[in-house]
Protein backbone atom coordinates (compact mmCIF):
# COMPACT_ATOMS: atom_id res chain seq x y z
CA UNK A 1 0.00 0.00 0.00
CA UNK A 2 1.39 3.18 -1.01
CA UNK A 3 2.01 5.80 1.82
CA UNK A 4 -0.30 8.86 1.88
CA UNK A 5 0.55 12.20 2.72
CA UNK A 6 -0.71 13.82 5.93
CA UNK A 7 -2.52 16.95 6.41
CA UNK A 8 -0.09 19.99 7.16
CA UNK A 9 -0.85 21.56 10.71
CA UNK A 10 -2.62 24.64 9.60
CA UNK A 11 -5.07 22.95 7.59
CA UNK A 12 -8.44 21.83 8.90
CA UNK A 13 -10.79 18.98 7.19
CA UNK A 14 -13.94 18.05 8.57
CA UNK A 15 -16.40 15.67 6.09
CA UNK A 16 -20.14 16.35 6.61
CA UNK A 17 -22.61 13.63 5.12
CA UNK A 18 -26.52 14.36 3.83
CA UNK A 19 -28.33 11.03 4.76
CA UNK A 20 -31.11 11.82 2.07
CA UNK A 21 -29.07 12.06 -0.59
CA UNK A 22 -26.18 10.36 0.72
CA UNK A 23 -24.29 13.55 -0.25
CA UNK A 24 -20.73 14.05 0.73
CA UNK A 25 -20.11 17.84 1.94
CA UNK A 26 -16.84 19.10 2.80
CA UNK A 27 -15.32 21.79 4.88
CA UNK A 28 -11.48 22.58 4.53
CA UNK A 29 -9.91 25.82 6.38
CA UNK A 30 -6.64 27.44 7.09
CA UNK A 31 -6.06 27.68 10.67
CA UNK A 32 -3.76 31.00 10.40
CA UNK A 33 -6.32 33.38 8.52
CA UNK A 34 -9.35 31.40 10.00
CA UNK A 35 -10.90 31.12 5.45
CA UNK A 36 -13.21 28.39 5.12
CA UNK A 37 -14.50 26.63 2.22
CA UNK A 38 -17.53 24.48 1.66
CA UNK A 39 -17.51 21.80 -0.91
CA UNK A 40 -20.89 20.63 -2.18
CA UNK A 41 -23.08 21.92 0.36
CA UNK A 42 -26.93 20.86 0.81
CA UNK A 43 -29.40 23.33 1.24
CA UNK A 44 -31.03 21.19 4.26
CA UNK A 45 -27.89 21.24 6.15
CA UNK A 46 -26.73 25.17 5.69
CA UNK A 47 -27.87 25.98 8.89
CA UNK A 48 -25.90 23.13 10.38
CA UNK A 49 -22.55 23.50 8.14
CA UNK A 50 -22.41 27.24 9.25
CA UNK A 51 -22.73 26.58 12.93
CA UNK A 52 -19.55 24.45 12.63
CA UNK A 53 -17.74 26.97 10.67
CA UNK A 54 -18.64 29.65 13.92
CA UNK A 55 -17.80 27.13 16.53
CA UNK A 56 -14.65 26.34 15.08
CA UNK A 57 -13.74 29.97 14.82
CA UNK A 58 -13.97 30.51 11.15
CA UNK A 59 -14.94 32.87 8.48
CA UNK A 60 -16.85 31.03 5.49
CA UNK A 61 -15.15 32.46 2.26
CA UNK A 62 -16.50 30.48 -0.30
CA UNK A 63 -19.44 27.51 -0.77
CA UNK A 64 -18.70 25.58 -4.30
CA UNK A 65 -19.97 22.93 -6.30
CA UNK A 66 -18.36 20.42 -8.13
CA UNK A 67 -21.06 20.45 -10.56
CA UNK A 68 -24.60 21.25 -11.06
CA UNK A 69 -26.54 18.69 -9.02
CA UNK A 70 -29.56 16.72 -9.80
CA UNK A 71 -30.22 14.55 -6.66
CA UNK A 72 -30.25 17.85 -4.00
CA UNK A 73 -30.62 21.17 -3.95
CA UNK A 74 -27.27 23.46 -2.93
CA UNK A 75 -27.03 25.05 -0.31
CA UNK A 76 -24.75 27.67 -1.23
CA UNK A 77 -27.63 30.25 -1.79
CA UNK A 78 -28.66 29.92 1.87
CA UNK A 79 -24.83 29.93 3.21
CA UNK A 80 -24.38 33.26 0.98
CA UNK A 81 -27.29 34.65 3.11
CA UNK A 82 -25.70 33.31 6.23
CA UNK A 83 -22.55 33.87 6.11
CA UNK A 84 -22.21 36.56 3.29
CA UNK A 85 -19.85 34.02 1.68
CA UNK A 86 -19.17 34.06 -2.46
CA UNK A 87 -20.47 31.08 -4.39
CA UNK A 88 -18.24 29.65 -6.99
CA UNK A 89 -18.86 26.86 -10.02
CA UNK A 90 -17.75 26.09 -12.91
CA UNK A 91 -18.42 28.20 -16.34
CA UNK A 92 -18.92 25.27 -18.39
CA UNK A 93 -21.93 24.08 -15.90
CA UNK A 94 -24.16 26.81 -16.91
CA UNK A 95 -25.21 27.37 -13.33
CA UNK A 96 -25.36 31.07 -11.49
CA UNK A 97 -22.90 31.98 -9.18
CA UNK A 98 -20.68 34.94 -7.64
CA UNK A 99 -17.66 33.42 -9.48
CA UNK A 100 -17.32 31.32 -12.10
CA UNK A 101 -14.02 29.61 -12.67
CA UNK A 102 -12.33 27.68 -15.28
CA UNK A 103 -9.24 24.82 -15.11
CA UNK A 104 -6.93 27.61 -15.37
CA UNK A 105 -7.98 29.05 -12.57
CA UNK A 106 -7.41 28.46 -8.12
CA UNK A 107 -9.31 29.17 -5.30
CA UNK A 108 -7.39 30.63 -2.16
CA UNK A 109 -7.93 30.27 1.41
CA UNK A 110 -5.73 31.64 3.74
CA UNK A 111 -2.35 30.11 2.06
CA UNK A 112 -3.87 27.28 0.76
CA UNK A 113 -4.65 26.68 -2.92
CA UNK A 114 -7.79 24.43 -4.47
CA UNK A 115 -6.33 23.47 -8.16
CA UNK A 116 -9.17 23.11 -10.92
CA UNK A 117 -9.14 19.87 -13.23
CA UNK A 118 -11.98 19.96 -15.63
CA UNK A 119 -13.47 16.63 -15.14
CA UNK A 120 -16.56 15.88 -17.44
CA UNK A 121 -18.70 13.35 -18.75
CA UNK A 122 -21.22 12.89 -15.59
CA UNK A 123 -22.23 16.82 -16.85
CA UNK A 124 -20.51 19.33 -19.08
CA UNK A 125 -19.36 21.53 -15.97
CA UNK A 126 -18.49 18.76 -13.50
CA UNK A 127 -14.77 19.54 -11.91
CA UNK A 128 -12.36 17.86 -8.77
CA UNK A 129 -10.94 20.33 -7.14
CA UNK A 130 -7.13 19.48 -5.72
CA UNK A 131 -4.55 20.26 -2.89
CA UNK A 132 -1.72 18.69 -3.77
CA UNK A 133 0.38 19.37 -0.70
CA UNK A 134 -2.39 18.09 1.72
CA UNK A 135 -2.57 14.85 -1.15
CA UNK A 136 -6.54 15.01 -1.73
CA UNK A 137 -8.80 15.58 -4.27
CA UNK A 138 -12.43 15.89 -4.52
CA UNK A 139 -13.57 14.38 -7.15
CA UNK A 140 -17.22 15.03 -7.50
CA UNK A 141 -19.17 12.68 -8.92
CA UNK A 142 -16.87 11.58 -11.46
CA UNK A 143 -15.25 9.39 -9.60
CA UNK A 144 -16.63 7.19 -6.65
CA UNK A 145 -15.32 4.88 -4.33
CA UNK A 146 -15.32 1.64 -6.60
CA UNK A 147 -18.03 3.39 -9.06
CA UNK A 148 -18.40 6.39 -10.90
CA UNK A 149 -21.26 9.14 -11.81
CA UNK A 150 -24.02 8.26 -14.16
CA UNK A 151 -23.65 8.99 -18.09
CA UNK A 152 -27.22 8.79 -18.95
CA UNK A 153 -28.83 12.16 -18.32
CA UNK A 154 -27.82 15.76 -17.78
CA UNK A 155 -25.14 16.13 -20.94
CA UNK A 156 -23.72 12.58 -19.83
CA UNK A 157 -21.18 11.16 -22.41
CA UNK A 158 -19.43 7.90 -21.22
CA UNK A 159 -16.36 8.60 -23.01
CA UNK A 160 -15.84 11.60 -21.97
CA UNK A 161 -15.85 10.69 -18.68
CA UNK A 162 -13.82 7.59 -19.06
CA UNK A 163 -11.05 10.08 -20.22
CA UNK A 164 -11.57 12.76 -17.90
CA UNK A 165 -10.90 10.05 -15.18
CA UNK A 166 -7.86 8.80 -16.68
CA UNK A 167 -6.20 11.56 -17.95
CA UNK A 168 -7.05 13.98 -15.39
CA UNK A 169 -7.50 11.81 -11.98
CA UNK A 170 -5.57 8.84 -12.93
CA UNK A 171 -2.65 10.79 -13.56
CA UNK A 172 -2.32 12.26 -10.05
CA UNK A 173 0.46 10.67 -7.33
CA UNK A 174 -0.86 6.91 -6.03
CA UNK A 175 -0.80 8.21 -2.78
CA UNK A 176 -3.55 10.85 -3.29
CA UNK A 177 -6.56 10.93 -1.31
CA UNK A 178 -9.88 11.03 -3.02
CA UNK A 179 -12.89 12.10 -1.52
CA UNK A 180 -16.37 11.70 -3.52
CA UNK A 181 -19.64 13.43 -3.78
CA UNK A 182 -21.39 10.56 -2.72
CA UNK A 183 -21.59 7.26 -1.43
CA UNK A 184 -24.14 4.62 -1.10
CA UNK A 185 -22.23 1.97 0.97
CA UNK A 186 -20.94 3.90 4.01
CA UNK A 187 -17.20 4.43 2.54
CA UNK A 188 -15.74 7.08 3.06
CA UNK A 189 -12.48 7.82 1.14
CA UNK A 190 -10.19 6.02 -1.33
CA UNK A 191 -7.23 6.78 -2.88
CA UNK A 192 -5.67 6.81 -6.61
CA UNK A 193 -3.81 3.74 -6.33
CA UNK A 194 -7.25 1.93 -4.94
CA UNK A 195 -8.77 3.28 -8.12
CA UNK A 196 -6.62 2.49 -10.46
CA UNK A 197 -6.50 -1.25 -9.25
CA UNK A 198 -9.70 -1.74 -7.69
CA UNK A 199 -12.85 0.38 -9.47
CA UNK A 200 -14.90 -2.40 -11.23
CA UNK A 201 -15.80 0.19 -14.25
CA UNK A 202 -12.88 2.43 -14.58
CA UNK A 203 -10.03 -0.44 -14.72
CA UNK A 204 -12.09 -1.75 -17.90
CA UNK A 205 -11.15 -0.79 -21.52
CA UNK A 206 -13.24 2.18 -23.23
CA UNK A 207 -14.81 -0.27 -24.88
CA UNK A 208 -16.17 -1.99 -22.17
CA UNK A 209 -16.96 1.02 -20.11
CA UNK A 210 -18.69 2.66 -22.35
CA UNK A 211 -21.16 -0.57 -22.65
CA UNK A 212 -21.61 -1.07 -19.04
CA UNK A 213 -22.63 2.59 -18.48
CA UNK A 214 -25.07 1.84 -21.48
CA UNK A 215 -26.69 -0.92 -19.38
CA UNK A 216 -27.06 0.31 -16.07
CA UNK A 217 -30.94 0.73 -16.76
CA UNK A 218 -30.47 2.99 -13.57
CA UNK A 219 -34.15 4.78 -12.27
CA UNK A 220 -35.36 8.53 -12.97
CA UNK A 221 -33.46 10.71 -10.35
CA UNK A 222 -36.13 11.11 -7.76
CA UNK A 223 -35.10 15.04 -6.96
CA UNK A 224 -34.05 15.86 -10.91
CA UNK A 225 -36.97 18.26 -12.00
CA UNK A 226 -36.89 20.26 -8.40
CA UNK A 227 -32.96 20.44 -8.05
CA UNK A 228 -31.68 21.20 -11.50
CA UNK A 229 -33.85 24.83 -12.01
CA UNK A 230 -33.03 25.69 -8.17
CA UNK A 231 -29.21 24.84 -8.62
CA UNK A 232 -28.99 26.93 -12.18
CA UNK A 233 -29.77 29.70 -9.91
CA UNK A 234 -27.20 28.69 -6.65
CA UNK A 235 -30.50 26.93 -4.97
CA UNK A 236 -32.22 30.14 -4.41
CA UNK A 237 -35.26 28.95 -6.97
CA UNK A 238 -37.96 28.30 -4.84
CA UNK A 239 -36.76 31.13 -2.22
CA UNK A 240 -37.47 33.73 -5.23
CA UNK A 241 -40.54 32.13 -6.68
CA UNK A 242 -42.20 32.47 -3.49
CA UNK A 243 -41.57 36.39 -3.18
Amino acid sequence: MVQQIPFTQDFIFRQLFDTTSCTYTYLVADTTTKEAVLIDPVIEHAKRDFQIIKDLDLKLKFAINTHMHADHITGTGELKKLSGCKSIISRASGAQADILMDESDEIEFGRHKLKIFATPGHTNGCVTYYLPEQGAAFTGDALLIRGCGRTDFQEGNSATLYNSVHQKIFTLPDSTKLYPAHDYKGLTVTTVDEEKRLNPRLTKSLEEFVKIMDNLNLAYPKMIDKALPANKVCGLYELANEK
